[in-house]
């Protein structure tokens, strides 16, 4: 195909060349240098047949991209690329083109990798960077590449296939942190501490079982990313603008190439549609909230009046003023980046919430929510992986503090229903007991046998164990129950799974070879 016969899509196959308008770093402000003098007439050729006049300094600020969606460089490198082939495959482009586009790609992306890459500003977002640096790197094949798609398939595109790596990234850390909590449980299975209910001693547990709490929790994360990964993995590349292309494309291979299980259904719905990253937020969001329950835990445990753990030095600070202080702030900034994750995620409900079909602007704003989450939950979770290892655990004071406020009172009622007395009725008897341990100031164990008789007569010296800590444990021997047994046996289930469990592996860009 010669130069004359070159095709496009919804814009202009003419590109700008890589001096329009000024360079940005990666923080998306101008930076000096002689592209920063160039003529705004320059900017955006790469759509600008139809206008009369350069857009304006503060409209180009206010509408460009490129300052954050530099990160899916390699995402559109890779989905160009599989483009490019298709193309070449249904006779559009020719073989030396697409041997061109391949090698001038190849150029760019270890531009990128180094840090070399020439950024500008008047180019507007990432795909417009990398088009006007192909052309000018090879010319007129470059320019033939936009055939036959959109810069609105093609970010959906790259968005998918960002995501995807970066779930499977996720989804590494998240099962490190639950290796380290399974681990961690495995030593404990015997300390006991005491059970909360309303932040009220309820009952005793061990410790190993509380941590194994925080391991389901995690494993539904799990499950919820990897069924948002299924539909985050469908290829939108094919629908244009809007409503497809005129082109032979064959958009089947292009989603075997770039490893998608399957294409978009319609095209309108391909370019417009944000679910994938709404619901990547959503479960984000949930996962963070998860985590911030166990930070509030480890906060509290921490503290001089819990005094059930201590955190490795390097995950703590100091005071300014105070030096007896070792503030846990690894702890406290999960808590409180968890209300980032849940902004990014209302913010993306919000932004989608008005739009008509099919692809609008405003779906510009997905990118830094998404960003920011992914950022925010990996960083977290990597965080919680390297803390749990070195904590330590000072079970005297758990045992001292289940020891507290009668934890073993319902013991002692379910044995007087194995005995025959209705439970309401032993539920009434234990309660008269508790309140005279209390005016005593003493346990329901440290009661004596004849004084317990008088709340119940079918109390006799075999229900003394049950008012112990161990026996309490001990009686709870069944799935999902926090007898030390029960609880060895789920640490042996859960390092056979996650043994078994390997994450789809992802690099920054997404695409499979």
């Amino acid at each position: 195909m010669n130069d004359t016969q070159d095709p496009s899509s919804d814009a202009p196959a003419d590109s700008n060349s890589a001096g329009a308008g000024p360079s940005i770093g990666a923080s998306g402000a101008p930076s000096a240098g002689p592209q920063a003098a160039s003529s705004l007439h320059t900017r955006h050729e790469g759509w600008s047949g139809r206008f009369s006049e350069p857009v304006a300094d503060f409209v180009l600020r206010y509408t460009a991209s490129v300052g954050f969606d530099q990160r899916l460089a390699q995402a559109d490198i890779d989905g160009s690329l599989a483009h490019a082939w298709m193309l070449a495959q249904v006779g559009v482009l020719s073989e030396q083109d697409l041997q061109a586009i391949e090698n001038g790609l190849g150029l760019i992306r270890a531009e990128i990798e180094s840090g070399e890459f020439p950024w500008q500003l008047g180019l507007e977002d990432v795909h417009l960077n990398i088009e006007a640096r192909l052309t000018e790197l090879i010319g007129a094949a470059g320019k033939r590449l936009h055939t036959g798609r959109s810069r609105n398939d093609q970010v959906a595109t790259d968005l998918r296939l960002y995501l995807r790596a970066q779930i499977d990234g996720v989804l590494g850390e998240l099962m490190r942190l639950q290796r380290a909590l399974v681990e961690l449980a495995s030593v404990h299975t015997d300390t006991i501490l005491p059970g909360f209910t309303h932040m009220q001693v309820a009952q005793p547990v061990v410790f190993g079982h509380h941590l194994l709490a925080y391991v389901e929790m995690l494993e539904r994360d799990a499950e919820r990313l990897r069924e948002a990964r299924v539909r985050v993995n469908r290829l939108p590349l094919g629908a244009a603008a809007l409503a497809g292309t005129s082109y032979p494309i064959d958009r089947e291979a292009v989603a075997r190439r770039l490893g998608f299980e399957g294409v978009s259904r319609n095209s309108m719905d391909a370019v417009s549609d944000r679910d994938f990253v709404i619901e990547f937020c959503a479960a984000a969001a949930l996962a963070m909230v998860h985590l911030s329950r166990f930070a509030e835990e480890l906060i509290l445990w921490v503290s001089p009046q819990f005094g059930f753990i201590d955190l490795p030095d390097r995950f703590t600070t100091g005071s300014s003023i105070m030096p007896q202080k070792r503030n846990p702030d690894v702890p406290e900034l999960a808590r409180g980046k968890t209300g980032r994750v849940v902004g990014s995620l209302v913010s993306l409900l919000m932004m989608v919430k008005g739009q008509p079909l099919a692809y609008n602007k405003d779906n510009q704003e997905d990118k830094e929510p998404v960003f920011d989450t992914v950022d925010t939950l990996r960083d977290t979770l990597h965080a919680f992986a390297e803390l749990v290892p070195g904590i330590v655990v000072h079970r005297d004071a758990m045992r001292r503090a289940a020891q507290q406020g009668f934890a073993t009172a319902t013991d002692l009622a379910d044995y007087l229903a194995r005995r025959g007395m209705p439970f309401r009725d032993a539920h009434e008897a234990v309660g008269r007991a508790v309140r005279r341990a209390a005016q005593l100031g003493c346990d329901l164990g440290e009661l004596s046998l004849e004084e317990l008789r008088g709340f119940a007569p079918q109390i006799d010296a075999d229900a003394l164990p049950a008012l112990g800590l161990e026996g309490s444990v001990a009686a709870r021997n069944h799935i999902g129950g926090t007898a030390p047994v029960q609880v060895a046996q789920q640490v042996a289930f859960w390092r056979a799974r996650l043994q078994a469990e390997v994450p789809s592996p992802g690099r920054s860009g997404g695409a499979h070879a």
